[in-house]
């Protein structure tokens, strides 16, 4: 197993026009291009250069003229508010005509910043739609996010419309936007002239007369208008992720090599075709969102399931495999934090008992590391492949998976499996030398990066360089430390900031939570390192425990250290841990090692924006101030 995608890794490597130029088949071109990539000015590579086309009609138009306009390309799911609708590829191409004229009969042209600050509805996916189709950049901002947050993206885009909604439903109730909105519009330097205010049934928004406008009021009046082409190299949307810094990365992704690389992964890694039902539960403010729920299902053919809900509590852990049951979901990606949350409430997998799911080829799972414990729990409950896959916002698309459409190999917990057809993924050292095989190192992409990556950063070449290409030459540095074993399976242990030095041996808090998930008794686990005089850093973990478990604090941590013990051994020095109620988490579930971190280490602390819940912090210093570190 493994030759298919071994030859075509050696074919993207070594004669990279003519692979990449196969792949974009898969496109309909306005223009064709006059160099497949263009490396005139590397290291801000060009792909398609030349090139014309248009991401909405490849996404929307073309399967309307190609006979398919009655088929579903949305579908609409929301728990929280006990509604659901299909809508096909005709009425999508309507929608998105509708408000992309409307958006243009507002002066909004080819290269203008639109922001969208909207929850998991239908009407955010039509937005995005709409930008590409008339040319417009958008960037969206999760919905919810706090104002200062919102502030700073628009004065960074600098946007002529931002589109929202009066609210979004979460679990706890409804979380009302359009008072951050107006709080972030007041402290913006940049001045937007139109708001577009999508007025859901359970909030009415208070409306500004000059500025803000309604959707339904509007929207249903605005003539219909085709698709603008744009350069293959143009901007197609900017993603903020979140800098070191505290100022917000702007990621730019382009037109051309952006829908090339999604419809080869659509096919090659999740092994959907023209019709077949995708899922990616996630949210349109992440990555995965951009990627796997608006474009790369819909650049395919394939209906997209769009959901608003939780894993648990909307209603209960049961409610993902009634979704994949009802609407026959053939491939389904969510985080692995997602299925310990079910592992959790579900720990017998009672659920997927009550529920058919003949029709679910694969489990993907992305977004932060898989462990094996919730990768082996997940396969034995579901009796499917369960794939663990790796790559980030700034790639857009898997730089290691599985190739579950053309050629899967055998699955290793723990391991996203091999790179994935134009990525050269190396590990190095310090001095930038390639480490022997199953040794830790700085896990990097060899330029130039694939379709569909990151050209820059929007405005900002020069961080560009420093943030990814300073510390190797002719290297992307991925943020992550990890290993390749003797196969070339690729192992991501933790971010480079993650990794503990131990009396001088580099451990990484991957293989720390690896180990304490283990134990029965434990849902999840967070490591981090402690500052101490003797050995310089010493491990320090948090475990959230399954429910149920009856187990005294003193036997869970005599367990647990002698478990850590037994796995990783006597230098890892791990002697302090302890129960936590629940871990500090983004939305997108990623834990807050670098919040504890600094929590720990008494030192200023800024709440991340994205933080799903911030009372969590409160339950880090209890227990840290239980293990001495108040």
């Amino acid at each position: 197993m493994g030759t298919i995608a071994n030859d075509m890794r050696i074919q993207a490597l070594t004669d990279r026009d003519d692979y990449w130029a196969r792949a974009a088949a898969a496109i309909d071109w306005h223009t064709p291009w006059d160099r497949v990539l263009d490396d005139s000015q590397a290291p801000f590579y060009k792909w398609y250069a030349g090139a014309e086309l248009n991401t909405c009609y490849n996404a929307v138009d073309r399967h309307v003229a190609a006979g398919r306009g009655e088929q579903t390309a949305i579908q609409y799911v929301s728990p929280v508010t006990n509604s659901e609708l299909a809508i096909s590829y005709r009425e999508l191409q309507l929608h998105v005509s509708k408000l992309a004229g409307y958006l243009h009969s507002i002066g909004v042209e080819k290269g203008d910043r639109v922001v969208i600050y909207m929850p998991m509805i239908l009407e955010t996916a039509y937005a995005m739609l709409a930008c590409a189709r008339i040319g417009a950049i958008h960037s969206v901002v999760f919905g919810g996010f706090a104002a200062n947050e919102l502030a700073t993206r628009i004065n960074d885009a600098k946007p002529k419309v931002v589109i929202s909604a009066s609210c979004g439903i979460e679990p706890s109730g409804v979380v009302e936007y359009k008072p951050l909105l107006d709080a972030a519009l007041e402290q913006a330097s940049h001045k937007v002239e139109h708001c577009l205010v999508l007025n859901r049934p359970q909030c009415q928004a208070q409306m500004q007369t000059e500025r803000d406008h309604d959707w339904d009021s509007v929207v249903p009046q605005a003539p219909q208008i085709g698709c603008v082409p744009v350069a293959a190299t143009d901007p197609l949307y900017i993603l903020y992720t979140s800098g070191t810094t505290g100022q917000p990365k702007g990621v730019v992704r382009d037109n051309g090599g952006h829908a090339v690389a999604l419809a080869w992964s659509m096919k090659h890694v999740y092994d959907i075709n023209p019709g077949d039902v995708f899922w990616a539960a996630s949210d349109v403010g992440w990555v995965v969102g951009h990627s796997y729920i608006v474009y790369g299902p819909l650049l395919v053919g394939a209906t997209s399931l769009l959901f608003e809900g939780k894993p648990v509590g909307t209603p209960d852990a049961g409610t993902f495999w009634r979704v994949i049951n009802q609407y026959g979901v053939k491939s389904f990606f969510t985080a692995p934090t997602a299925i310990r949350a079910i592992k959790r409430e579900d720990p017998d997998g009672e659920f997927i008992k009550e529920s058919n799911l003949d029709c679910l080829g694969s489990l993907f799972l992305a977004g932060e590391r898989c462990d094996p414990d919730t990768l082996n729990w997940a396969h034995e409950k579901l009796g499917k492949p369960v794939i663990d896959h790796w790559w980030q916002t700034e790639t857009g698309w898997p730089v290691a998976a599985n190739l579950m459409g053309t050629d899967p190999v055998p699955v290793k917990p723990g391991s996203p499996a091999q790179a994935v057809p134009g990525y050269q993924v190396e590990v190095l050292d310090e001095s930038g030398e390639q480490v022997a095989a199953n040794t830790s190192g700085n896990v990097v992409i060899k330029l130039p990066l694939p379709p569909g990556t990151l050209t820059t950063l929007w405005g900002n070449d020069q961080r560009y360089r420093d943030s990814y290409l300073s510390m190797y030459e002719g290297y992307y540095l991925t943020g992550d430390a990890g290993y390749l074993d003797e196969d070339g399976y690729l192992y991501i242990m933790s971010r480079i900031d993650d990794i503990i030095n131990v009396a001088g041996h580099r451990l990484s808090t991957g293989r720390f939570e690896e180990v304490l998930c283990q134990h029965d008794a434990v849902a999840e686990a967070a490591v981090i390192g402690v500052e101490d005089k003797l050995k310089g850093q010493l491990p320090l973990g948090l475990v959230v425990l399954r429910n149920g478990t009856n187990i005294s604090e003193a036997e869970l941590q005599q367990e647990l250290i002698a478990l850590v013990r037994s796995e990783i051994g006597p230098v890892a020095a791990f002697r302090l841990v302890t129960a936590i109620p629940k871990l500090p988490k983004t939305r997108s579930g990623k834990i807050l090692r670098g919040t504890m971190r600094q929590i720990a280490a008494h030192q200023p602390l800024k709440i991340p924006a994205t933080i799903e819940d911030p009372m969590t912090l409160e339950l880090v210093k209890e227990a840290l101030a239980k293990l001495g570190y108040n």
